[in-house]
């Protein structure tokens, strides 16, 4: 059966530039790596597993199902399954817990989160506006199920289930609801105007108050984390000087070791270890070969042999 259900979408703040971990993620699905500058990164609550106005829900357990599901599938408007409605794609996702929050079902509260991309181009600035201007906020989900479950008895509702309790209605006190199991696959998401799912929220918002409460505002803390990558990049290339080096001095002395073999240790070695075998072949091969001046000085008299001697070193 196929399932659509509605959320809100949750900025992450797609001003601030992408870091470099966001942007190996979703070059996996671009035929031409892009750049931060060509990037616009937001969050969006696809579903959760409360009891929405439909009297359904997903289960803890199909949230980590369609998770895998969702990754690199496109975000469109109200359903419409065609090329031009395609604005955005999700390259990653995960199942976020709700601590404090108990479902209907009893379960733990979560919901899935999809952290999706857009080009930022001439023609998707209105809907990056929007979205910043929290105008564009609910989605829905489009996906297949394999069961709806009743939440009191537990047996499969429908015409082929052997539950005989009905959705939206009142037992001792208790609520009949359809729990939606087993996802088979997710077919795309989309911006939608009303969301199905009471509890929704923007996600960003807790994450901005939290900076806030820190003493810093988001943008320092964003800054900062450019600043370690900038360093952590660095280092990397730091040790692979450093690696390299060690290749050469250990070719130059020479201690009958393949260059293959050499390599592959070097390559399993921290800085200190590598310091301490760059000395060692270095001490080796100035045995080897002894380094000599350029210039040479003697007292000795040397013959004229009539050529200029003032341009000879």
């Amino acid at each position: 059966m196929d399932i659509k259900k509605h959320a809100l979408a949750g900025l992450v703040s797609g001003e601030a530039a992408a870091p470099a971990s966001e942007l190996e993620a979703l070059n996996r699905f671009t035929k031409t790596p892009l750049t931060q500058e060509q990037v616009y990164l937001f969050q969006v609550r696809l579903c959760d597993n409360q009891v929405d106005r439909d009297g359904e829900c997903f289960s803890h357990a199909s949230l980590e199902q369609l998770a895998p599901l969702f990754v690199g599938k496109t975000g469109i408007f109200d359903h419409s399954w065609s090329a031009r409605d395609q604005a955005a794609r999700i390259y990653r996702t995960e199942v976020c817990a709700e601590p404090g929050i108990v479902p209907e079902t009893g379960e733990c509260a979560s919901f899935l989160k999809g952290y999706a991309y857009m080009l930022r181009n001439e023609e998707n600035a209105p809907l990056i506006a929007d979205i910043e201007a929290g105008i564009k906020k609910e989605v829905s989900v489009s996906c297949a199920v394999a069961r709806r479950v009743c939440s009191l008895c537990g047996n499969d509702m429908g015409s082929e289930g052997t539950c005989r309790h009905v959705k939206g209605k009142l037992y001792d006190g208790k609520r009949c609801a359809a729990i939606l199991q087993d996802p088979t696959d997710a077919f795309e998401w989309s911006f939608v105007a009303v969301p199905a799912q009471r509890n929704a929220g923007v996600i960003k918002a807790m994450e901005r108050r939290n900076a806030a409460q820190k003493g810093q505002s988001e943008a320092y803390w964003m800054e900062q984390l450019h600043q370690l990558e900038k360093e952590a990049e660095q280092g990397r290339r730091y040790l692979e000087n450093l690696r390299e080096e060690v290749l050469r001095l250990a070719l130059l002395a020479r201690d009958g070791l393949e260059k293959s073999t050499i390599s592959g240790i070097v390559k399993k070695l921290e800085e200190n270890e590598l310091l301490q075998m760059k000395a060692v072949y270095e001490a080796a091969a100035g045995k080897r070969l002894p380094l000599q001046t350029q210039l040479r000085y003697t007292t000795e008299k040397t013959s004229n042999s009539g050529d200029d001697g003032a341009f000879r070193i």
